[in-house]
């Protein structure tokens, strides 16, 4: 194999992809994305104690959240780049020391400018500390099983939806949201560089791996992707994850407070949120076997295609089980729609432009987190009810399905659809 390093004296030989410690090393990286999730699932059961604290109308309370998505977007793209020049360790101890110092700083907030500055600049910076650089790590130990092991690290991030919601919602109910902060804080402060130090070594020395074994190059001209300009398609995959996004963080950010405002208590929608991350985690997996059928284009479309029908649900169904039932639908029908994104790149760009193309379009679905967690709350406050809202998700969900359609029209054009490895 080329381009291998020089090891000191007494080298040790390195782990091989795929081989067992990559395993070890695919749930280590998992635990520590889960820890770094509480950073984007936090605003969803604070919102409503926030908001009576401070006195705030429900959109200024989503601030938070908006600032949340905007410094984990930015920030993925900056601890990116550590990672690369570093390795992936650098980028995690920050985002651990983020976390730890924006929970507790978080807790001794004495109003909501300083709450929604804090939440933008250290917690979502130190979330993206736990996101990009590990899911890249996790590509460079793994050839064969490339695809699950992305899948089983990315669920990671439904994975926190699922644990910290209830945990958290339930200390908030006992001791408070200032005191379950600070707590949330001293967890990430001692358990994350614990688990980081597992991934002290370099990967190993993978020749070919842009082109790894199985990967599908469905476009014969990288320069003209289904017949497009690169950046054309670029773009449209961008305007798609922003379109997804804002439907698929409404529920996400909105549904403890929705269920308040049904006169559920607020551990209900705790509950619920919790549920539409678990069967997140489930359609996240099944994603990647379905791509692997269909290709990226067309789970694209049928994420989205089932998250606008998931969200049509809310509409005549807002009883306690009813909500259960579609809570537990939407997780189910939305996992895989943003890693298609990084299929759909890898089928139809050059694999050189892959990280670029992939981290642009991340970064494009963070804006439609940030936009929807912030727009349903200045709907609420129009309209007094989320009714407007949930239809505002069902809007955006057809955008993407339309641009899904329209690339998979040019596809069927000429020998650019791709096959099943």
């Amino acid at each position: 194999m080329s381009d291998v390093r020089s090891m000191p004296s007494n080298p040790q030989p390195a782990p091989a992809a795929d081989s067992p410690y990559a395993w070890t090393r695919l749930w280590v990286a998992l635990a520590l994305m889960t820890l770094g999730g509480a950073g984007m699932y936090s605003m969803a059961v604070v919102l409503p104690p926030l908001q009576a604290e401070f006195a705030i109308a429900r959109g200024e309370a989503s601030l938070p959240f908006t600032l949340t998505m905007l410094g984990f977007g930015v920030g993925g793209i900056l601890m990116g780049k550590l990672s690369d020049r570093f390795g992936v360790i650098v980028p995690v101890m920050i985002g651990s020391m983020c976390l730890a110092l924006g929970f507790t700083s978080a807790g001794f907030a004495q109003n909501l400018v300083q709450f929604a500055a804090i939440h933008g600049l250290l917690i979502g910076f130190g979330t993206s500390g736990t996101f990009v650089p590990l899911v890249a790590d996790i590509t460079l130990w793994f050839t064969k099983r490339r695809g699950i092991a992305v899948a089983i690290v990315m669920s990671g991030n439904y994975l926190a939806g699922t644990v910290w919601p209830p945990l958290m919602q339930h200390f908030i109910d006992s001791d408070g949201w200032r005191a379950t902060y600070i707590g949330t804080g001293l967890i990430c402060l001692f358990a994350m560089p614990l688990l980081a130090l597992a991934l002290r070594r370099k990967p190993p020395a993978i020749a070919g791996l842009s082109a790894a074994p199985g990967a599908r190059g469905a476009s014969s001209d990288p320069d003209r992707p289904l017949g497009l300009a690169p950046d054309q398609l670029q773009w449209l995959l961008c305007v798609a994850g922003v379109a997804c996004c804002v439907a698929m963080s409404m529920p996400q950010v909105h549904m403890v407070a929705y269920c308040a405002d049904l006169g559920f208590p607020a551990a209900r929608g705790a509950e619920m949120l919790a549920l539409m991350m678990g069967f997140g985690i489930l359609s996240r997996l099944a994603s990647g076997w379905i791509a692997d059928h269909i290709g990226g284009l067309r789970t694209l479309l049928l994420g989205a295609a089932l998250q606008a029908t998931a969200l049509a649900l809310f509409l005549p169904f807002d009883g306690l089980v009813a909500l259960y039932v579609v809570s537990a639908l939407f997780g189910l029908f939305q996992g895989g729609i943003v890693p298609s994104y990084a299929l759909i790149v890898r089928e139809y760009f050059s694999p050189r432009e892959a990280g670029t193309r992939t981290g642009t379009v991340i970064m494009a679905t963070l804006v439609g987190m940030a936009l929807g967690g912030w727009m349903p709350g200045w709907i609420f406050d129009l309209t007094g009810s989320y009714r407007a809202a949930f239809v505002n998700g069902i809007a955006w969900s057809l955008v993407t399905s339309g641009i899904a359609l329209f690339l998979i029209a040019r596809a069927r054009r000429g020998p650019l659809v791709p096959q099943a490895a």
